[in-house]
């Protein structure tokens, strides 16, 4: 060893036991509180573990049965998830056989429906043929409410197309009879083709004698229709209405009862139609007519007086010239007259524009009322719509 590393021992040793005489390690007694420290100490350790070891095992216990418990729910919920499946399917199955079911039964009800029109038709047919009667090529039957109220044809005009190509198969499946035709020979091969070529000649025979006889209906509804608007031409006549009132798609309105008088309206269709006729302008023009005559004839009756005669000499008289020329007093009343013409025409006109104002004055005040009123009404009604409210 060194000088420098028995120096620095040395040292140490010296300040270990500065220490332990401060500190008293020497003493039994100190010695003994510090052991008793730490057995105390390690006991509360010991009971520390102990517990938590205790509380450990505990949470791995409820771990472990939630882990369980977990795993049983896990396998009963897999057991039910099955069991809703197979019910599920089950029941898909049997909806599924129950929809076939129910359409099979419909196609078999379409089919024997299909017949029985198919056999009414031709024993229809063969009716016709036998009776081959004449008189009124069409016949009215009753409307059959079928579903909803609605008839056979409305319910035929809504159907859709697949439902359409599903009644033509039903119906050509019974209508075109499949040919047996396995084992023939030529010549009764030849036969069939010409039993097929006399159907088919029968049949274009009967389509020809249908369109026909729908021409003729087509004729006739149609001449039908025209009778049927000259009566309702004639009816709208005798009620006082336009001779195309009736004839239209929708009849025409009828006012049953004035709104502000509360009664029954009873007045014709020309009473009505007299209302709307006319207005102010011809009211104004009769009434200044009326005035005219009335003033013409008041003139006309008026007292006419004739001016005095002239005396003395009168101005400008030749020698020779009479008193008074022919005609002076005539022109004298005419000019008399021609005044009090005008006077009256301008009193006249005076007074037609004093009456033009008035006029307008009581329009505007008729106006104004009628403002008032539509004012009025629309505040009861407002009142009366919050009164519901």
């Amino acid at each position: 060893m060194s000088d420098d590393e028995e120096y620095t021992s040395s040292e140490e040793e010296e300040v270990v036991e500065e220490t332990r005489e401060e500190t008293g390690e020497g003493d039994p007694e100190f010695i003994k509180r510090q052991d008793q420290k730490r057995s105390d100490l390690d006991d509360q350790l010991k009971e520390y573990i102990t517990e938590w070891r205790k509380q450990r095992s505990k949470e791995e216990d409820e771990l472990k049965k939630l882990k369980e418990k977990q795993a049983k729910r896990k396998v009963t919920r897999a057991e039910e998830e099955q069991k809703m499946a197979q019910r599920k399917k089950e029941e898909e199955e049997r909806r599924v056989r129950e929809a076939e079911e129910k359409k099979q039964r419909e196609i078999e009800e379409k089919r024997m429906r299909l017949e029985e029109a198919e056999k009414k038709r031709q024993a229809m047919l063969q009716a016709m043929k036998d009776k081959d009667k004449k008189g009124p090529n069409f016949t009215i039957a009753k409307k059959d409410a079928g579903v909803l109220g609605l008839s056979s044809a409305a319910m035929e005009r809504n159907k859709t197309k697949e439902q359409l190509e599903e009644e033509k198969k039903i119906s050509l499946s019974f209508r075109i009879k499949p040919l047996a035709i396995e084992g023939f020979g030529e010549a009764k091969l030849r036969e069939k083709a010409q039993e097929l070529w006399e159907l088919i000649v029968k049949l274009e025979t009967e389509k020809y004698d249908l369109e026909e006889r729908q021409k003729r209906q087509d004729y006739d509804l149609k001449e039908l229709k025209e009778r049927q608007k000259q009566q309702l031409r004639h009816k709208a006549l005798k009620k006082g209405l336009d001779p195309e009132a009736l004839t239209g798609k929708y009849p025409p309105k009828i006012q049953v009862a004035s709104k502000y008088e509360r009664r029954v309206d009873t007045r014709s269709y020309d009473d009505k139609k007299k209302l709307f006729e006319g207005g102010y302008n011809t009211v104004y023009a009769e009434t200044l007519e009326k005035t005219w005559q009335e003033r013409q004839e008041r003139f006309t009756q008026r007292t006419k007086s004739k001016l005095p005669k002239w005396f003395g000499e009168r101005p400008g008289k030749k020698a020779g010239e009479p008193e008074t020329p022919e005609g002076e007093e005539d022109a004298k009343a005419d000019e008399d007259i021609v005044e009090d013409d005008e006077e009256v025409e301008e009193e006249v006109v005076e007074e037609e524009d004093e009456e033009a104002e008035e006029d307008e004055e009581e329009e505007e005040e008729e106006e104004e009322e009628v403002e008032e009123e539509e004012e009025e009404e629309e505040e009861e009604e407002e009142e009366e719509e919050e009164e519901e409210e």
